[in-house]
């Protein structure tokens, strides 16, 4: 054999080799969690369902010398962890590492979600879980713009006003003498309403009394008219959270099959106990009160 054919034989012996150990360590993660993987199996793409029910897509890039060299590691997070890697590590050992960092920045998300779901937050549509700034409308034409330390999210923000300087000057002014008094201890929203010394403007998604007229899982006000539904059909929101820094509104049905889709769901006799979807404080679904007629 000469050195071309040896060469080329090696290259396939080598291709094979790889390929077979990126499906054996494929299997090893789960197929179902699989979203995408290129060709030639040096790109793939997993979903991860963090402990809150958030789903997250770890997108992972191989080179030719893998396993030597450890894999590069992407996703929706506002800072990615340093992947430990050895001779001897595997694609399972890669993903419970993000699994662990995502667990690191539970906190973070949960900051965020109380300031979407409690302020009045612009340009949401353009916002992603990498996000670690909130533009906030706070009312008389003046707009805030927050960056949340990913790491320490409960600390004082970093904070930029915006607007006429009649309107944010006197905001300004309150920044700086109250910060100081920034309280770890409370919600950002509850904190930022205490430096601020007022009321700020709630979503517009969020009625007058504090109750929301879309649920917060389908989007829509009233279910359908539909027969499956049975004595729910047609019928508004109905389940509030009780967190009054979130009350979020839903339907029952939809949370009932949101929470059934959490693994961390429980259920003891006729009642379903999780999260709520927003801000994730604990929630009581009764499941009598969901039953549709056949």
């Amino acid at each position: 054999m000469d050195f071309i054919e040896q060469t080329i034989h090696n290259e396939l012996a080598n291709s094979s080799s790889f390929y077979r150990l990126v499906y054996s360590e494929i299997e090893e993660v789960g197929w179902e969690h699989l979203v995408r993987f290129s060709g030639d199996l040096k790109f793939l793409s997993f979903r991860i369902i963090d402990k809150k029910g958030r789903v997250h897509i770890m997108e992972i890039q191989l080179d030719k010398t893998y396993p030597q060299n450890p894999p590069s590691v992407s996703a929706e997070v506002p800072y990615i962890f340093n992947v430990k890697w050895s001779m001897n590590s595997r694609l399972k050992d890669l993903v419970q590492q993000f699994r662990e960092h995502l667990e690191k920045l539970q906190e973070f998300w949960s900051t965020l979600d109380d300031i979407d779901h409690s302020l009045r937050v612009t340009n949401k549509k353009q916002l992603s879980r990498a996000t670690t700034c909130r533009e906030i409308d706070i009312g008389n034409d003046c707009l805030i713009m927050l960056s949340i330390n990913a790491k320490d999210p409960r600390s004082l923000p970093e904070c930029r006003f915006m607007g006429s300087g009649p309107m944010v000057n006197p905001v300004r002014k309150l920044w700086l003498r109250n910060s100081k008094r920034w309280m770890k201890d409370k919600t950002l929203p509850e904190s930022l309403a205490f430096i601020l010394e007022t009321e700020l403007p709630r979503p517009s998604h969020v009625l007058e009394k504090d109750q929301q007229v879309e649920c917060g899982i389908c989007y829509a006000q009233y279910l359908p008219i539909d027969e499956e539904l049975g004595t729910t059909s047609g019928a508004g929101t109905d389940h509030t959270c009780d967190n009054t820094s979130c009350g979020r509104a839903f339907h029952t049905v939809c949370l009932v099959d949101w929470l059934r889709s959490i693994t961390t769901t429980r259920q003891s006799f006729d009642v379903l106990f999780g999260n709520c979807p927003y801000c994730s404080e604990p929630v009581a679904v009764k499941l009598n009160s969901t039953k549709r007629h056949a």
